[in-house]
């Protein structure tokens, strides 16, 4: 069960949950307020909490809204995208012929029917990168499960607005968003492994910390990193 805290123009999602403290969460990109309290904490108390912790909220929420953002895609010539980290000019190639994306050195190659409009464009583009996200992300699971002794049933590729990373640790299921396949790999490691640490830990507990800090130390600035690159429309 949920509950919402208003202050002002900040509204906060109370979620109470077997921890011993309370975790208090400004999300990217659109910057939402969470905040996960023990299970027997009373709605006043974590409303005077969010309360001291305002103007730590609406800090974090500025350094988001100042983010750079991509603009949206015409998927034209010369046109810039990001692949793995990495800035790529688009050439666009007409031809009457089965369309397709190549990577060639600095270029991405879109070959494209004469008649193709601006949806099918991105549609082909965003196939094309779900493939990425699609051969490096099984080596990845399989490299975190022996280390941390789980195992996960399934993962889905999804657009998401609000979040990197998402985990049902009932069903071992994660799920990542493919706006991940822009940032250099490291990053999508990262994310990985913070979804398939819940299935050890399914809150932001001081254990779900612990699990991190011992395998994936850099975690911290891997989080930073990735907050502070430019977010997908």
């Amino acid at each position: 069960m949920t509950e919402t805290i208003r202050l002002g123009d900040v509204e906060i999602i109370v979620t109470r949950k077997s921890v011993k403290n309370v975790h208090l969460s400004v999300h990217p990109p659109a910057g939402h307020v969470t905040l996960v309290a023990p299970n027997n904490t009373r709605l006043e108390v974590a409303r005077a909490y969010a309360i001291s912790k305002l103007g730590w909220i609406r800090e974090q929420q500025e350094k988001l809204r100042g983010q750079a953002r991509e603009a949206p895609r015409r998927f034209i010539e010369r046109e810039s995208h990001y692949l793995w980290g990495r800035r790529y000019l688009l050439s666009v190639v007409e031809k009457d012929e089965k369309p397709s994306v190549k990577l060639d050195h600095r270029r991405l190659v879109l070959i494209v029917r004469p008649d193709a409009t601006l949806d099918k464009r991105a549609e082909l583009m965003q196939t094309w990168q779900r493939s990425l996200l699609h051969e490096v992300v099984p080596t990845l699971i399989a490299k975190w499960e022996p280390r941390l002794g789980v195992e996960v049933s399934g993962y889905f590729l999804q657009r998401m607005k609000t979040k990197w990373g998402s985990c049902n640790h009932k069903l071992g299921h994660i799920r990542l968003n493919t706006e991940l396949v822009k940032k250099p790999k490291d990053l999508l490691e990262y994310v990985v492994v913070h979804e398939m640490a819940h299935l050890k830990e399914p809150t932001h507990s001081e254990r779900f910390v612990s699990i991190l800090d011992q395998h994936f130390p850099s975690w911290r600035e891997a989080r930073a990193e990735l907050n502070e690159l430019p977010l997908g429309v």
